[in-house]
């Protein structure tokens, strides 16, 4: 029996997904019982730091507080409108039967009418999940507003932390989504850059997302530096 092309498919598609979901359990298993290993956890200790500070801190402070929460969310929204567009985008070429410009004969691989449907189908679940993910992360940051806006009301710290933390985790999920989605994307020139791109990426999100800086303490300001402030402040309103 001899090995077709078309059974490239078979082994390679499936090797590379599998790296990919076992680099991300291993990132996962890190994440929740070795944060500091994680840049994801890294990260975190300084939004929680920043939570603290934020909520501690003067009416004009604040307000740069609200510029920053609002970037998150129009970063969020903004790659929520392009993986929707692209997700319609896909839906249009897929419900066009009469397009073979992945089917020619040049690329290695199964070409097969069924293959190139199974294609389609992967890429847009990747762009929906990817845009469930943005949308809950825009969610979070919007809750994480208003708390922080709740006048006369003494907010507790550790539910704007977890509107903030969930907001990144969702940010996190949407790319990875979009991670997996360049590789599916990459399986329409064949299985083998398909195979060669997921090893490629593993490198590169290993590097990326491993931490190897100690958590910083994040202390309180001395109460001398306090003082300083709170003179200048008065010079300020004498003057």
């Amino acid at each position: 029996m001899s090995f077709r092309k078309e059974n490239l498919d078979l082994v390679l598609v499936p090797a590379g997904l599998m790296i990919m979901f076992v680099y991300h359990l291993i990132l996962f298993y890190r994440y929740l019982h070795r944060p500091h290993t994680t840049v994801i956890g890294f990260e975190n200790n300084d939004k929680e730091a920043w939570v603290e500070r934020v909520l501690k801190a003067d009416k004009d402070d604040i307000s740069n507080a609200l510029t920053v929460i609002g970037s998150n969310t129009s970063a969020a929204t903004y790659l929520c409108s392009i993986c929707l567009t692209l997700s319609s985008l896909i839906g249009a070429w897929l419900g066009n039967s009469s397009n073979n410009f992945f089917q020619s004969s040049l690329i290695y691989g199964d070409t097969r009418q069924s293959t190139m449907s199974m294609k389609y189908i992967g890429l847009l679940t990747c762009f929906l999940l990817a845009f469930s993910c943005f949308v809950q992360s825009a969610r979070h940051f919007v809750h994480a507003n208003y708390l922080i806006t709740t006048p006369n009301c003494e907010v507790s710290v550790e539910s704007v932390k977890i509107a903030v933390i969930r907001g990144g985790d969702f940010w996190s999920l949407g790319l990875r989504s979009l991670y997996f989605a360049l590789n599916l994307l990459l399986w329409f020139f064949g299985p083998i850059p398909m195979f060669v791109s997921s090893i490629v990426m593993v490198f590169i999100l290993h590097y990326l997302d491993t931490n190897t800086k100690p958590l910083h303490p994040h202390p309180y300001p001395t109460t001398q530096k306090v003082s300083a402030r709170s003179n200048r402040r008065d010079l300020s309103v004498q003057y």
